[in-house]
């Protein structure tokens, strides 16, 4: 599946146009740290794009949440590398992230609501206008943004990317993307 396809797909469980643009952003910043870590760009775009494919439904029951995104996915055909890495996302289930795909998309999944909420706060609300210092700044704020868990955000180290490069890479990858998703 490339990343058309997979967005196809989410548009036809997902009609919340916030929660598709989270989803976007998370492939995007999926597939720059798939490049850095030399993996399968489009697969890690993929995964990323998909990987709340089930919110909308269980949003209201987050103990479904992601296991529903899996059945969701085998039923398309999606591999179980990838499966795996959607129904591991959600730490509430407690399935262990074992490959790189699992723990990216892991420490991604709150990153991009971190940086799209570090551009609502700027003054043209625009990607453009943040810059490292201000998302790093933002990270350290634990009152700011409070849904994006930053020790999760945090797990990047475990497969052997420093914070500040993690920060990096995302920002560069959302704002790659900033007319796609309104930023």
């Amino acid at each position: 599946m490339d990343s058309n396809t997979a967005l196809a797909l989410v548009k036809e469980y997902v009609s919340d146009e916030t929660l598709i643009n989270h989803m976007i952003a998370t492939g995007a910043i999926m597939g720059g740290l798939a490049e850095r870590l030399g993996q399968d760009v489009e697969r890690w775009v993929v995964t990323g794009i998909l990987h709340d494919i089930d919110y909308q439904e269980t949003k209201d029951n987050p103990e479904l949440h992601s296991i529903r995104g899996g059945e969701i996915l085998t039923e398309h055909g999606l591999d179980e590398e990838i499966v795996h890495a959607v129904m591991a996302h959600n730490e509430i289930h407690g399935i262990e992230r074992i490959t790189l795909l699992d723990k990216g998309l892991f420490a991604v999944d709150p990153l991009s609501g971190l940086i799209t909420a570090t551009a609502y706060v700027m003054p043209s609300k625009k990607l453009e206008e943040v810059q490292l210092k201000s998302l790093k700044k933002k990270f350290k704020d634990k009152t700011f943004a409070k849904g994006a868990n930053r020790d999760q955000i945090k797990t990047c180290e475990e497969f052997g990317i420093s914070l500040d490069e993690f920060l990096e890479i995302a920002l560069n990858e959302m704002k790659k993307i900033a007319p796609q998703i309104g930023l």
